[in-house]
């Protein structure tokens, strides 16, 4: 499995076809506490930079993007009981949603673990 990143701070982790996509610990940590998350249905298409989700927290709430076009596979649903899990472990457990990638190209445009850290 290959973690790629964007500059709005989600994360990708992509398998073949099939990918896990979450925020950055980075961006858990200037959201502070979460009190809410939620993603748009499944079987949703979107496109890059669609917003995908949402998350709420004591200070603000954050759209989560698509960081590439494809259909939404499925919400954790951990996150309904316990929104803080994000905090926690944000590049684990506390992943947001799955979705099928439509095109694995658009993967290249997305940033590695080295150049997401040099930002």
């Amino acid at each position: 499995m290959t973690t790629y990143y964007t500059k709005s701070h989600e994360w990708i982790r992509v398998d073949g076809e099939q990918a896990t996509v979450g925020i950055t610990a980075h961006a858990s940590e200037e959201l502070g506490e979460l009190v809410f998350v939620e993603a748009k249905d499944e079987g949703t298409d979107v496109a890059a930079g669609d917003a995908a989700a949402v998350v709420e927290s004591v200070k603000a709430a954050s759209d989560i993007y698509a960081p590439v076009a494809g259909t939404l596979a499925g919400f954790n649903e951990a996150l309904s009981d316990d929104p803080t899990l994000v905090g926690r472990d944000a590049e684990g457990e506390g992943w947001i949603f799955r979705m099928t990638v439509s095109n694995p190209d658009d993967l290249k445009g997305l940033l590695t673990a080295e150049q997401y850290k040099s930002l």
